[in-house]
């Protein structure tokens, strides 16, 4: 086994005394395109926010290439929930992208010419360099997603965590959207993606991660995302799949 990007060792979450995740291990390569996959409440976002360094944990360790978190936030990308997001804040499409390059410039410093030229090169990498002025709430839900992975892009991460990017599109814009994280992982970025629609799993991840509160289970896609894995994930919330076969209806 390559050796990990991400290596969690016994985290524990808790909100106000009510455990979240529990006990989580977790090891992932780079390159890799991995799914969390789970019902709602699983602690999909939760444990995206504590790699990020964004909460704070009970128990366990995280290190992203083999360091503390605080010393390689730069290195993470985050691209949040749609909720998540004050759609009337008065900022363009450019000005959303070009947020990706703060962490790489001094305080109270301008972007230089570089800074620029990547912003640019990142509205063109998610097709919405024709928007560049448009302000964010008057896109359409996938252009919306496509900006906040462009910014992504502009941050020149190793590592993107995405909260439901597919939530809201139309199925162009997903399928360009994963043809953007294919390109990263070849590129060896290492992608994490909550997802909720199980029949695009197979097609989707290479790994997958089955998470209810505990770590269900996590290997690659082929042979990890089975029936009775799913049936453990899920539970009382027990899916419905129209198109892979693994579950009857």
């Amino acid at each position: 086994m390559k050796e990990s990007i991400i290596s969690v060792k016994g985290l524990s979450v808790s909100y106000e005394r009510k455990r979240v995740l529990a006990n989580i291990f977790l090891e992932i390569e780079a390159g890799r395109v991995v799914g969390v996959v789970g019902p709602n409440g699983a602690g999909k976002s939760t444990l995206f926010k504590a790699i990020l360094g964004l909460i704070d944990i009970n128990t366990g360790t995280i290190k992203v290439a083999g360091k503390p978190i605080e010393e390689v936030k730069k290195k993470m990308a985050y691209v949040p929930q749609k909720n998540d997001v004050d759609w009337n804040f008065p900022a363009t499409v450019m000005d959303i992208v070009q947020m990706g390059r703060y962490p790489h410039v001094k305080v109270l410093s301008r972007l230089s010419k570089r800074d620029i030229e990547i912003s640019e090169y990142a509205l063109e990498e998610v097709g919405m360099i024709q928007f560049r002025d448009r302000q964010i709430g008057e896109l359409s839900g996938g252009q919306q997603q496509r900006v906040f992975l462009g910014r992504a892009l502009c941050q020149e991460a190793d590592v993107f965590f995405l909260d439901e990017p597919f939530v809201g599109v139309d199925i162009t814009t997903e399928e360009k959207i994963i043809n953007i994280l294919r390109k990263l992982a070849s590129e060896s970025k290492t992608l994490l993606v909550v997802h909720h629609d199980l029949s695009t799993v197979d097609d989707y991840f290479h790994d997958v991660i089955l998470l209810n509160q505990r770590l269900i289970a996590y290997g690659p896609t082929e042979s990890t995302f089975s029936s009775e894995n799913i049936k453990l994930a899920y539970g009382g919330q027990l899916p419905v799949l129209h198109d892979t076969g693994k579950l009857d209806d």
